[in-house]
């Protein structure tokens, strides 16, 4: 176009069909040296245009913050509005000034277009089409910033490689004919070669006689020395602008809101691609949730982004049900509304599962075949043309019960409902353009028959998120705070996920919105009014404010930190060697939950004497374990509750421990939990059962699970079958000399050492033998109740100490003389 010579003052490199774009030569009077006032407005010495006084040259071709200032109106010249013109004046713009008939501007700093100047229209103004104002920001006699624009601003890369254009028409002028995609890219190239795409522009064309609107989705651009497209990633910023050429690569998609049919291509993409063109899977505002979205991906929406010819030869159904599952506010429901906007699809149907159900009769199964009746009518009047329908099935489990299991009701409407659901994902009738998401909390709830391959076949658990993952949302949540310079730098994203273990994605909203809170407060002034302080503008979130949400915000899937405190009330005293062995042995199985090469269950049996310490030492091995759930089942805790209650008790504690990378779960006094009486005798039959299945049940994959359950009575543990179930068992003795003892009363802190020696010089012999040659002793626990005790009367301190110690070892030493001591059961039972 220019005879291989460059406007710019240099010869960049052009190959066989890469054209310049439309721009003229400088025109006479501009200084040609490095430095001085480039192209991109008239010179400095040449007369204004129609009389007005011209800006500033921009420096080597670029636009600068001079320009022409113009008004906007309506440009209704068809040739224009099909070629992608817009209106200049000659007046304004001279052809022999610009030395040929099209040039290149830049509107308002944003959007480029190639400009035409003609001889009848008004000078001051600029003429834009319906579609080209909407995409400049402009309004009619809007006034806009005109500058001659530089398509080589950008670097080497200036044309287009390839281009994603989706299309539809424009018109109330219709066709039902397949559009060959060869055929309108030869009609693109033809009508706009050499001007300038850019995401997100709209372009009108007339192809044979009817009006197609385009807008370009994504672009690729390449180098001016190569005719290969670079290894980035396809752009959507609409500042990222190529020149179209002979040799870009267009493919075309049709818009899902157009019923325009475009003919399948070999080598091109499906034009009714699955997935939207400018999608970003990093902008989806999903954390912790990547390799559950490439499962999904995969599985689900990998053979639809196939031509549909391979698809056929491959004699495979694409997957028509998803079933999203996992704990509360891990974001399930955010998963399926992101894959909605991901797929080039119809707007999907939401539909949360109570409100399919009604009060008539049948209307809850008609319901059901409303979701699906424009899939079916769509898919007979296009077969494997027709886009796919999106049904978002929230909290499935509500409608979706076992049949049989008479959830529904007398009625049995729950069971009808599952048969209408079931017959019209995978019936006589298919439909192979539909895509059911289903949500639950309760997997286990679900009819079977709804879970098998060709119905809702992918299942994806949507677990907490780990470290990484929880980084990522905090960083999602936090990121409009950091981009307004509201987010303190003492804010450590990292040290916040490793702080918030076993969080879900909602539990962390929840935290930074109590982070905001405390910053909130800080800057209210509480006096007689309430009122924003003055300094309300310098308010930022820091570490503190996170800090205290953390007191605030818990996990429901955490650490039951109240119950394991009550349990650890005085503290671990290593008042002996076996204690210490007993915590070195904890010690160990703590670092065996962490290595995944280790078994990924250890069921541990603390047995020994009533009140020996032997729940407050499960306790503290499981805080020192470090595992983000620990959970407690204690007799308290289902007391009064009926057999079928304990048994629901004691399983949900269980499933939620599985639903956590490492877990422990500590199991206090089994022989009460059990409803064991020694008089009759009579236990609970069904709860012994549920604890020895799952002290022997293995969890699912890549979860560990410890868990830590106490006895007074290892014999009866035999007797009941139920000790076989452990993995380990380890004692926990009484405190059994004067040594252990002086131990205990010295870390109490409340004993001077002359107390403390009256006090054991009272005290009888802790330790004796009885006919079945059992040690006795006094628990640990009556030592601190004598001590606190001992506390309430100062003046009698050692007193009260050594009547409460002497009378614990008395009843100890009678009760291992009893008729139903441990010995004796053990030498019973042998």
């Amino acid at each position: 176009m220019f005879g291989g010579r460059s406007p710019f003052g240099s010869n960049n490199p052009q190959r066989e069909g890469y054209s310049r774009p439309p721009q003229g030569y400088p025109p006479q009077g501009y200084p040609p040296q490095q430095g001085a006032p480039g192209y991109g407005s008239p010179s400095p010495r040449q007369p204004a245009p129609g009389g007005r006084p011209l800006p500033q040259a921009p420096m080597g071709g670029r636009p600068s913050e001079g320009g022409w200032r113009l008004k906007v109106m309506e440009n209704a010249d068809k040739g224009y509005q099909f070629r992608n013109f817009v209106a200049l004046s000659t007046q304004d713009f001279p052809r022999a000034q610009f030395g040929q008939e099209d040039i290149l501007i830049i509107v308002n700093n944003r959007n480029v277009f190639t400009a035409r100047p003609a001889d009848g229209f008004p000078p001051g103004y600029i003429g834009l089409s319906g579609v080209q104002r909407p995409w400049a920001g402009a309004g009619l006699r809007d006034e806009l910033l005109i500058q001659i624009y530089d398509p080589f601003r950008q670097g080497g890369e200036a044309y287009l490689g390839s281009a994603d254009i989706e299309v539809r028409f424009a018109g109330k002028s219709r066709t039902d004919e397949l559009y060959d995609q060869d055929d309108l890219a030869a009609s693109v190239i033809k009508n706009f070669e050499s001007q300038l795409f850019a995401p997100g522009q709209p372009v009108l064309m007339d192809h044979r006689g009817i009006p197609l609107q385009l807008r370009v989705k994504t672009i690729l651009r390449v180098s001016l020395t190569s005719e290969k497209e670079t290894s980035k990633e396809p752009e959507t910023d609409p500042t990222a602008r190529g020149i179209l050429t002979k040799h870009t690569m267009i493919n075309f998609f049709k818009d899902p809101e157009s019923n325009i049919q475009i003919k399948p291509a070999k080598n091109r993409p499906a034009a009714n691609a699955i997935i939207q063109p400018d999608f970003n899977t990093e902008k989806m505002g999903i954390g912790g949730l990547d390799s559950e979205f490439h499962t999904i991906f995969r599985r689900a929406f990998a053979s639809r982004i196939f031509p549909p010819d391979i698809v056929q030869k491959l004699g495979i159904q694409h997957v028509k049900g998803i079933l999203l599952f996992g704990p509360p506010g891990t974001g399930k429901t955010l998963l399926a509304r992101q894959i909605g906007k991901m797929l080039n699809a119809k707007e999907p149907k939401i539909i949360n599962g109570p409100e399919v159900l009604n009060k008539f009769v049948g209307q809850s199964e008609e319901n059901i075949r409303k979701l699906f009746a424009d899939a079916e009518r769509e898919y007979k009047e296009k077969g494997d043309e027709s886009e796919l329908h999106i049904i978002i099935f929230d909290e499935l489990d509500a409608v979706c019960k076992q049949r049989g299991s008479g959830a529904g009701g007398g009625t049995g409407v729950g069971d009808s409902v599952v048969n209408q659901l079931l017959s019209k994902m995978d019936g006589v009738d298919q439909l192979n353009n539909i895509l059911l998401i289903g949500m639950t909390n309760r997997k286990d709830m679900i009819d079977d028959a709804l879970l098998r391959p060709g119905r809702l076949e992918v299942h994806v658990e949507i677990s907490l998120p780990d470290e990484a993952g929880r980084a990522q949302i905090l960083g999602i949540h936090t990121q409009n705070m950091s981009q307004s310079d509201l987010l303190d730098p003492s804010v450590d994203v990292a040290e916040l996920a490793s702080l918030t273990k076993n969080y879900s994605g909602a539990e962390i909203a929840g935290l930074v919105k109590a982070a905001t809170s405390f910053a909130f407060n800080r800057h209210i002034d509480s006096g007689k009014t309430v009122r924003v302080k003055d300094d309300a503008a310098e308010m930022k979130v820091n570490h503190s404010d996170f800090i205290h949400a953390l007191d605030e915000i818990q996990p429901a899937y955490g650490v039951s930190e109240d119950e394991i405190k009550r349990c650890i009330e005085h503290g671990i005293i290593t008042y002996s060697e076996k204690i210490g062995g007993v915590l070195k042995d904890g010690e160990a199985l703590a670092k065996g939950l962490g290595h995944p090469d280790q078994t990924p269950l250890w069921s541990v049996l603390f047995n020994g004497p009533p009140g020996s310490g032997k729940t407050a030492l499960a306790a503290q091995i499981a805080l020192d374990s470090g595992a983000p759930f620990i959970k407690m089942i204690c007799p308290e805790d289902i007391a009064g509750f009926s057999e079928q209650a304990k048994i629901q008790h004691i399983l949900r504690v269980f499933n939620d421990a599985y639903k956590s990378q490492t877990s422990v779960v500590v199991v206090d006094d089994i022989e009460t939990i059990i409803d064991y009486v020694s008089v009759g005798p009579r236990f609970s039959n069904s709860v012994l059962q549920t604890l020895k299945v799952l002290f022997k049940k293995r969890p699912p994959k890549n979860r560990r699970l410890l868990v830590l359950a106490t006895t007074s009575q290892r014999a009866l543990m035999k007797e009941l079958n139920i000790y076989t179930s452990f993995n380990s068992d380890i004692d926990v003795p009484n405190v059994t000399s004067h040594e252990e003892l002086n131990h205990v009363m010295a870390k109490s802190g409340v004993f001077t050492n002359e107390q403390i020696a009256e006090a054991l010089a009272r005290i009888d012999t802790l330790k004796g033998e009885t006919a079945y040659s059992i040690t006795f002793g006094v628990g640990i626990k009556k030592v601190f109740d004598g001590i606190e005790l001992a506390k309430k009367t100062p003046t009698e301190l050692v007193n009260q100490f050594v009547r409460f110690v002497n009378s614990a070892v008395q009843e100890g030493a009678l009760a291992t003389r009893g008729p139903r001591v441990q010995a004796a059961e053990e030498f019973e039972f042998s």
